[in-house]
């Protein structure tokens, strides 16, 4: 097992020398559907090379613009490949929501674009499902960077005196208290989907104790790395205990990051992805 918190240490230095580089609207590149489980899933695809599946986090302000600050660097090496995953963006909204059925579609997307090998980084639940298609795809996926990933509830970092009893279930006029701009954002997309049914049914998913057995950590034999911020809404012990349980596994703490990796590190974490990828 390999913790590599030396890399936090070059990452210091790499934060310190960030070069702005210029972000990828969503849409900018045409962008295609594919018919998956009899839904059109939509994806966008930058530059030439490996294959890197990129999986956004969960939300109602969720999809390819999760990425739009790395892409630009990441598609100077790869192809990079960018999925609505379903109810995201501009894919078609599933009738309910689970780890399992994210990471059946996002199995079948590699199988339908033909994609012979590829590597795949995702962010929060994007990340979940990244290593769920490394313990299930080990014929495809050759290595997997999974940011700010959680198994569970049992994850969170929780506020001082509360335990895993005391998290709350937001209602949906909480969300549409603290969520009003996403939920604008997301009434505007085409398809057209229900806010509401998906609050419902990310209320369901994310709010389980446990997303998957332990066994699947076991299972994983392709190369992977966990990363989390210092600041994230993940804690790090939870990050070390998937790196313990992930045999030959990498770790990386990034400094002065909260969960919001790809908004407020692209660069640095372009440059952990593209060495660990090499």
């Amino acid at each position: 097992m390999k913790t590599t918190f030396g890399i936090i240490l070059l990452s210091l230095l790499w934060a310190n020398c960030n070069e702005r580089v210029k972000k990828i609207e969503y849409g900018s590149n045409g962008g295609k559907h594919i018919n998956i489980n009899k839904l059109n899933i939509y994806f966008e695809e930058y530059g030439h090379g490996i294959p890197l599946l990129l999986l956004s986090g969960g939300g109602l302000n969720r999809s390819i613009k999760d990425f739009e600050k790395s892409i630009p660097d990441l598609s100077k090496n790869y192809r990079v490949i960018a999925p609505d995953t379903p109810g995201q963006g501009k894919s078609e909204q599933t009738d309910s929501l689970n780890y399992n059925l994210l990471t059946d579609f996002m199995s079948k997307l590699i199988d339908s674009l033909k994609i012979d090998s590829a590597y795949v980084m995702g962010l929060s639940d994007g990340a979940i499902v990244a290593l769920l298609l490394a313990e299930r795809r080990p014929d495809k996926i050759k290595k997997v960077i999974a940011v700010g990933a959680n198994n569970g509830t049992r994850g969170f970092v929780l506020p001082p005196g509360f335990d895993l009893d005391s998290v709350k279930v937001p209602t949906l006029d909480e969300w549409a208290e603290y969520h009003a701009k996403d939920i604008e954002w997301y009434n505007k997309l085409i398809p057209k989907k229900d806010w509401k049914k998906m609050a419902t049914n990310l209320n369901l998913m994310w709010y389980g104790k446990e997303y998957f057995p332990l066994e699947v950590y076991d299972k994983i034999k392709v190369p992977v790395m966990i990363v989390l911020g210092d600041k994230d809404d993940i804690s790090i012990e939870h990050g070390l205990e998937m790196h313990r349980l992930i045999k030959n596994s990498y770790y990386c703490v990034l400094p002065n990051t909260t969960h919001e990796v790809f908004t407020e590190k692209p660069d640095l974490i372009n440059k952990i992805a593209i060495d660990f990828f090499k």
